[in-house]
């Protein structure tokens, strides 16, 4: 049996992404364990590895790099073995190059880009962004297969990608201008919407991901 290794390093949305991809891989012919753990043996031989995340970018990092050995597990098993990954919301904008909320703080550079502040254009789009947002996505986009044009995700952020690489976005929303939703790079993909709390389409999406081979 393959092993998904959900990251526990604190975040705030571990327990429903955990209920979540459980419900998501019980519809599979082949579901995978799902395992929350901060061991990093068990991350760097996992399958797959989702990583999830709420809150400030430089408390999220700060709490991933303080649990031993798992930020070199993670380097290990997605970037070494190249298993798929996937980071939900601040787990996402951590594949940045850097944070801008409360000064620089830099992230795993998994992926191009910064993460700064929304700025709507626009007074009826308020920050935080919290609510359902349509998604456009790229045709063909492993992650979103099956799922309809505009698909309703749940967002909450103040926060999301700027100055990425045109190649690895892969999904939009719009709040007063767009923003990036998704990233997908290699083995690496990244979703700044919660697919955990988004119901079918989330967990469909979330089935994606798990029968994802990149």
């Amino acid at each position: 049996m393959s092993v998904v290794a959900l990251i526990d390093y604190g975040s705030g949305n571990l327990r429903s992404a955990d209920k979540a991809l459980r419900r998501a891989a019980a519809g599979l012919n082949r579901a995978p364990d799902i395992v929350v753990t901060d061991q990093p043996e068990t991350i760097a031989a996992a399958d797959a590895v989702v990583l999830p995340g709420v809150g400030a970018f430089s408390a999220c990092r700060t709490a991933l790099m303080a649990r031993t050995g798992v930020a070199e597990a993670l380097e290990a098993a997605v970037r070494g073995r190249a298993v798929p990954f996937l980071g939900i919301c601040v787990g996402m904008q951590l594949l940045g190059a850097r944070g801008l909320e409360f000064g620089e703080t830099p992230g795993l550079g998994w992926i191009a880009g910064d993460v700064a502040r929304l700025e709507p254009d626009g007074a009826r789009a308020k920050v935080p962004h919290v609510g359902w947002n349509n998604v456009d996505f790229t045709p063909g986009a492993a992650l979103f297969a099956g799922l309809p044009a505009g698909v309703d995700m749940y967002f909450t952020h103040s926060f999301a990608l700027t100055r990425a690489d045109a190649a690895e976005v892969v999904a939009w929303s719009d709040h007063g201008g767009r923003f990036v939703a998704a990233v997908t790079a290699a083995n690496i993909a990244g979703v700044q919407f919660h697919p955990e709390k988004s119901q079918d389409s989330g967990l469909a999406l979330l089935a994606n991901f798990l029968r994802w081979r990149p």
